[in-house]
């Protein structure tokens, strides 16, 4: 849809309480969950096994002053960033329950086709480097009984695949996780409380720390940019209005609080986690932070059997746009154990699992693939778009000052984005020279 049919249907918009608010056809539920459920959703996503990386993956290469800054600038511009996004989600008395069907009712079909490439992007590289997580995971716990380079980390990645498919199979949509986004909670409050106390520990006992950025003038300047694009990955789902959907009326509203609920409350174990993984390891910390603790054998097979659950769910959350499009489309309905639904996930999801498992095994570069997925979905998706979208959809409500506002985050985070790609492809490029594919890391 043109701009200008844009602003003329904007112009009818009043009132939530008054619009005639379309739902479109999808096989999946909507507007069945609470707000806090909605927002366990999103602090499940945010406080996934991924945290265990940033102490490496973001701190490392910022040390502390940008490290400390940057995670506190990219949680506030993330949660106006999501709001923003969350506001549009009835623009125009149409309800817009896929992200890509919001860009194509404000643009028109290629942006349709954009967004939705571009999410798919994102999501696919987000569930490649979770399976990465899980397999770490499983081989942490190997190697904590038997170190003998047996089971390789490219055998836990396709276990930990495996696994994946199974519980993608056993739950058919994002609202029916309910109960298991309480196990989520209680895994990742197991990982966490495990690494924060173990590092706090390791840190009491530890010489000075070396908190210098480590490496040349010419990698610390490329490493940096990855990193920002590390800080954007950390809080952004990149299928807002996806979750949007399932929530109850009001939509916006409830969004909201659920997003606050994110932002506050369930940015706090990310944050402690990372920083204090930090200071317990310097510039050494790795990006897997249970690879860097000491403690008794049980407590820390206990922490990464926990991250490895955890991961399983996680993912089922990041793949379930691209579950909700096939089934859509081929008619998956009704009972999740019939024939035809089940052997439907069967092969479908099994499939999209196998082949995701595949490129994780093939590439096991975590940090890398936080930067890559930043730089060019997270940055476009999040933060560009979501801004320009704002931009048009509101165009004639807002002052000089605050389109001029909207404009220059639009070209910031364009910047951004192409700069963090730069870097991203190098990291990349980098160790490809270091490691050989199905490397054992």
């Amino acid at each position: 849809m043109e701009g200008g049919e844009a602003d003329s249907l904007h112009g009818k918009v009043r009132d939530e309480d008054q619009l005639a608010v379309d739902i479109p056809e999808t096989a999946h539920q909507i507007s069945k969950d609470s707000w806090f459920q909605v927002g366990f959703v999103l602090t499940t996503g945010i406080n996934s096994a991924y945290v265990l990386g940033y102490s490496g993956t973001i701190m490392v290469p910022l040390g502390w002053i940008y490290g400390v800054v940057g995670l506190i600038a990219a949680t506030a511009i993330s949660l106006y960033a999501n709001a923003l996004i969350a506001k549009l989600h009835e623009f125009g008395g149409k309800r817009h329950i896929r992200y890509r069907d919001l860009a194509g009712y404000i643009y028109g079909r290629k942006a349709y086709s954009l967004t939705w490439g571009l999410q798919y992007v994102n999501l696919f590289m987000i569930n490649t480097g979770f399976i990465i997580l899980a397999g770490s995971a499983l081989k942490a716990v190997y190697v904590l009984f038997r170190d003998d380079h047996v089971l390789k980390l490219p055998y836990c990645i396709v276990i930990a695949g495996f696994v994946c498919a199974l519980f993608a199979i056993g739950i058919p949509h994002l609202s029916a996780l309910r109960i298991w986004l309480g196990f989520s909670t209680f895994f990742s409050l197991v990982y966490i409380i495990i690494a924060f106390v173990l590092s706090v520990k390791d840190g009491i006992g530890a010489p000075a720390r070396d908190y210098d950025i480590p490496g040349t003038t010419t990698s610390k300047i490329f490493t940096t940019i990855g990193a920002t694009a590390n800080l954007v990955f950390a809080f952004n789902t990149g299928m807002l209005p996806e979750i949007q959907a399932t929530v109850r009326k009001p939509v916006v509203d409830n969004m909201l609080k659920a997003l606050y609920f994110q932002f506050t409350a369930g940015v706090l174990p990310m944050y402690a986690v990372t920083f204090v993984g930090y200071w317990a390891y310097g510039s050494s910390t790795s990006s897997y932070l249970l690879n860097n603790v000491t403690g008794s054998v049980w407590v820390k097979t206990m922490a990464n059997i926990a991250a490895f659950l955890q991961t399983v769910i996680a993912l089922h959350i990041f793949a379930s746009p691209m579950y909700e499009f096939l089934d859509t489309k081929y008619g998956i309905k009704g009972s999740a154990l019939s024939f035809r639904n089940l052997s439907f996930r069967i092969a479908v999801r099994g499939g999209y699992l196998a082949i995701t498992t595949l490129v994780a095994a093939l590439l096991p570069f975590l940090g890398d693939f936080m930067s890559l997925t930043g730089a060019i979905s997270t940055f476009p998706l999040t933060f560009i778009l979501a801004n320009h979208m704002y931009l048009v959809a509101k165009k004639n409500k807002l002052t000089s000052l605050q389109k001029l506002w909207h404009w220059l985050n639009v070209c910031f985070f364009g910047c951004m984005s192409v700069a963090a790609a730069i870097a991203a492809l190098r990291l990349i490029a980098v160790d490809s020279k270091t490691y050989h594919v199905f490397a054992d890391l």
